[in-house]
């Protein structure tokens, strides 16, 4: 009898060792990136938002692709990238359809309470787009009670309510300028670096910007947004992102794209 208790005592210390160790094991690896696919970092990104993500002769390139291969290379990492349209690429970082999300994305108090987001990499301004003839918006109050248009779910048709605009959902950057010349629209809000790209590369001297004073809308925080329980992928991300930040790779790629570094505040 007293043997039998002995090997039975041995075996429950065997498995309470056991449970310990593979207790360690998951608190060790909760510390660690979590990736869709060893070795690589899968991006989400529209790819249709110029300068930040693009396709030209067929390839995505732009400002945040740049980036995304910079950080990778930085991480240890291969780069994956998935397009995906707007609707869908943060719930695509919540089921783990990608790693993290890079697209211009603000980080609000509502997705920093269901997402982690990296050091904010840009620093963007907010516009009124409208055309070069409209005299009836002269500051964002002028909004109010007119069609204004902006992508549901994002900052800027936040802003449209909050200053008392009809916001009409724009899907990407080309539709909204496509709206306010058919006369949909009397405006659009966007990204102030957005349209001063897209004036540049698409002729459009028919429209005009009118850049929101930060005392009404501050500077946007831009930041990677990543699965609120990957804290290892945040910390790896933040320090290559400090990397890129200090050896002139940010302000580099942010000149080339936007032809000013708004990368610092």
């Amino acid at each position: 009898m007293k043997k039998w208790l002995k090997r039975i005592s041995v075996i429950g210390a065997s498995l309470l060792a056991m449970v310990a160790l593979a207790a360690c094991g998951r608190s060790s690896s909760s510390n660690s990136p979590q990736l869709v696919k060893k070795g690589t970092l899968t991006v989400g990104l529209e790819g249709t938002y110029a300068p930040y993500s693009y396709r030209e002769n067929g390839k995505l390139t732009g400002f945040e692709v740049d980036m995304a291969r910079a950080l990778a290379k930085k991480m240890g990492y291969k780069v994956k990238f998935v397009p995906t349209k707007w609707d869908s690429l943060i719930a695509g970082v919540g089921s783990h359809k990608f790693d993290m999300a890079i697209n211009n994305i603000a980080m609000t108090p509502e997705r920093q309470k269901a997402y982690l987001f990296s050091t904010p990499y840009i620093y963007s301004k907010t516009s009124l787009i409208m055309k070069k003839d409209n005299n009836d918006i002269k500051n964002v109050n002028d909004i109010k009670g007119k069609k204004i248009a902006a992508a549901n779910g994002t900052a800027n048709a936040d802003n449209v309510k909050k200053f008392g605009g009809d916001n009409v959902s724009s899907p990407d950057f080309a539709t909204a300028m496509s709206l306010i010349r058919q006369g949909r629209v009397q405006a659009a809000m966007n990204s102030k670096e957005a349209f001063l790209y897209y004036q540049r590369t698409n002729n459009a001297d028919d429209l005009k910007e009118m850049t929101v004073p930060t005392s009404k809308i501050p500077s946007q925080k831009i930041g990677i947004l990543m699965a609120k329980n990957n804290k290892g992928l945040k910390k790896k991300t933040d320090k290559a992102l400090n990397e890129l930040r200090k050896d002139g790779t940010l302000k580099r790629l942010s000149d080339k794209y936007f032809q000013e570094n708004i990368t610092e505040k």
